[in-house]
């Protein structure tokens, strides 16, 4: 690792923004903490002994993440582009194919079984969405309709694939970071209108579509009741207090659904204290803000907008997560990155980090100067 040394890793080590990396390996290392803690809920039950199988299993994925993180992280920013081309398109099709071969669960067609992981393919949409609409909105040439109106029609197959699952939360996250991404690009107050009162219209079929979207709505604005699951997550932060009961000795954990997962924060809440929890965000406040900072140092659009992009959906995800395990918003059903136990979204965000070092390494300037003639049709001479 010494920087003097010429081989894959050192070269990787000292051009990586190597705060981020870091952050992410603690943030990794928090995740096992947690996930070694919830197992034994997730498998058992307040009268049934439990085991560390989800413990063991997140400790393999983990090591399948990092090799993900590495070996994305190791592409020119072309390359980039063109593997998230392959990713958003695979991920469209598999997604297609979960709505007449997948796993129903509560309702929902989602994960694809394929025995030893269970795949959401709708996880990777939102990396390679990101970078995709980089590359659209930072193209220099003319195209024939407007640039935002070209991202919208990228994002609606996604919309309707996510929208007929149903997946809400997936839905309104990758409109959000569309959003942010046409805000980044400098959109006009016209255009974003459009687009706000599109999303707007969005929410409000939601809403009256589906009944589950109602129902978590309406508990969230109730005065008292606000379900089951949110009222045991409350429960499991005022048990913890401060500093925790400690680990291993949480019990409130053995009541509440998705333990491991969707409310794995108030796992950390329980056994570990607001110290932890507040580590935890922390952690992801600097990330976000360290993502958002090396993106606008970056002279190249294409690296501004893919950067802020990726760092956006992280810092989304993680908010979305944490607030909902704090009813500071209805229910949404989504992953903390980095931490909730799972493959699918644990490989995605992965590929968001992977990505993210891609794209912010220090390069020759030749190599700069190719990412400034990179389209989304093609590199030209």
């Amino acid at each position: 690792m010494n920087r003097a040394s010429r081989n894959v890793l050192s070269d990787w080590w000292w051009t990586i923004d190597r705060a981020s990396a870091i952050t992410v390996f603690l943030l990794l290392g928090i995740g096992l903490m947690l996930a070694v803690a919830a197992s034994p809920a997730a498998s058992g039950g307040p009268a049934t002994e439990g085991n560390f199988h989800f413990a063991a299993k997140q400790v393999v994925f983990a090591v399948i993440a990092i090799a993900i993180l590495f070996g994305t992280s190791l592409l020119k920013p072309a390359e980039v582009m063109r593997l998230a081309v392959v990713v958003y398109v695979l991920s469209i099709l598999v997604s297609v194919l979960v709505l007449f071969v997948g796993t129903t669960t509560l309702g929902a067609k989602r994960w694809l079984d394929l025995g030893v992981v269970t795949l959401q393919p709708s996880e990777f949409l939102k990396p390679a969405f990101a970078v995709l609409a980089a590359a659209i909105l930072a193209d220099q040439d003319p195209w024939r309709l407007p640039k935002p109106a070209i991202v919208l029609l990228l994002l609606a197959p996604a919309l309707v694939v996510l929208m007929l699952e149903p997946d809400v939360g997936q839905t309104f996250l990758l409109v959000l970071l569309c959003v942010a991404m046409l805000f980044f690009a400098g959109l006009s107050a016209k255009w974003m209108a459009m687009v706000g009162g599109g999303t707007a219209c969005l929410a409000v079929i939601a809403f009256w579509k589906f009944q589950h979207v109602q129902h978590r709505v309406m508990q969230f604005i109730h005065p008292t009741d606000k379900g089951h699951q949110v009222n045991l997550s409350l429960k499991a932060f005022s048990h913890g207090g401060l500093f925790g009961v400690g680990p291993g000795a949480g019990t409130v954990k053995y009541h509440l659904p998705d333990v491991h997962s969707d409310f794995i924060y108030a796992v950390a809440g329980e056994e570990f204290g607001l110290v932890v929890c507040g580590v935890i965000v922390l952690l992801f406040m600097f990330l976000t803000v360290r993502l958002l900072i090396r993106a606008a140092s970056t002279r190249e659009a294409f690296l501004q907008l893919s950067g802020a992009g990726l760092a956006t959906v992280l810092a989304l995800q993680a908010f979305i997560n944490m607030a909902v395990a704090m009813n500071m918003m209805p229910a949404k059903g989504m992953t903390l990155p980095f931490i909730s136990a799972g493959g699918s979204s644990l490989f995605a965000v992965a590929l968001t980090m992977g990505f993210v070092l891609a794209l912010g390494r220090e390069r020759p300037q030749i190599e700069l100067r190719d990412v400034s003639q990179f389209a989304l049709r093609g590199a030209r001479p």
